[in-house]
């Protein structure tokens, strides 16, 4: 095979895998217009038609298809092995794509960046705060920090932060105004501040659990939104009954007395933070280094987490 002909056939690869055109672009190093030249040269000198294209999305024809359930393999085991031939000498270099969540970035990163610069300074931190549950390999992402429960299949996991509690908060001024509920069902007497998970545009529901009894709300109130920044403050200024992860924001306002905790007894505790990635792909001295730094091990910490399996992923 010419290495023209190796060029389109992973340009093609990546297309599909991404299902976009401008996310393989970046993953490859290209522009649209190349990839697009790419794709069409590698279409003429087959004579089939391999990509179904609209203005809003890519998909592959039933040729393509094909083709990319069988070359698809034989590309990523090709990666894999160039990857482990120089993986034990390689340095810690390049960009290192990363997808988490805004209270992941706040607590467990920018604390740590300085430190990771430092000590790797021919890496380039390329973080992007989602708070949706993006395709880290379909969108060149090299590892994605979500809290345990909702990873991926086929991904490594690896543990950054103990059990994190979920919180029922109020404002001592809303409390005072419509009263304390005393179980869930409780809710339905009251205004509640709401989130939406980002891309599913779903609203999530309240789950809750006491002696193995199961409850699941889903009230209405004067807000719903997608970020803490917004339902955080809502809470604070008397708007409802807010149900989040106890961040660092909710902690000190639970100290200071502006917000009061409800329904303790029936909250339940849900999978920490996880750092994931594909199995399928070589770790990255880059990443090696990251997760590291993450977990404190670059300053001689105990290794409180690895890379395992999480249980809750195929």
């Amino acid at each position: 095979m010419r290495g023209a002909e190796f060029a389109e056939l992973k340009a093609f690869v990546a297309v599909v895998d991404r299902t976009s055109f401008a996310r393989a672009a970046d993953h490859l190093g290209l522009s649209r217009s190349a990839l697009s030249q790419v794709i069409r040269q590698l279409e003429s000198r087959l004579g089939v038609r391999l990509l179904n294209r609209t203005t809003r999305s890519v998909s592959p024809t039933e040729a393509g298809r094909r083709l990319h359930e069988r070359i698809a393999p034989m590309l990523r085991d090709m990666d894999q092995a160039v990857a482990e031939a120089v993986g034990a000498n390689a340095r810690a270099a390049g960009t290192l794509r990363i997808n988490t969540l805004s209270m992941a970035a706040k607590k467990v990163i920018a604390p740590r960046l300085g430190r990771f610069a430092q000590a790797n300074p021919e890496v380039v931190l390329d973080i992007v705060i989602d708070d949706g549950l993006a395709d880290i390999a379909g969108e060149g992402f090299d590892a994605g920090i979500r809290v345990g429960g909702r990873l991926q299949k086929d991904m490594v996991a690896v543990r950054l932060t103990p059990d994190i509690e979920l919180l029922a908060v109020a404002s001592p001024d809303y409390l005072a105004r419509s009263g304390e509920p005393r179980t869930p069902d409780d809710l339905g007497n009251h205004a509640c501040i709401n989130w939406r998970f980002p891309g599913s545009g779903k609203v999530a529901g309240w789950e809750f659990i006491k002696r193995g009894r199961r409850a699941e709300y889903v009230g209405e109130g004067p807000l719903i939104s997608n970020h803490q920044d917004i339902v955080v403050p809502a809470a604070l200024q008397g708007l409802g009954i807010l149900y989040a992860y106890n961040d660092d924001g909710i902690a000190e306002a639970l100290r200071d007395g502006r917000l009061r905790r409800v329904l303790a007894d029936w909250s339940p505790t849900v999978p920490g933070l996880y750092l994931y990635y594909s199995s399928r792909r070589y770790l990255r001295p880059a990443l090696r280094a990251f997760i590291d730094c993450l977990l404190d091990r670059d300053l001689g910490g105990d290794d409180h987490a690895s890379p395992s399996q999480h249980p809750g992923v195929s």
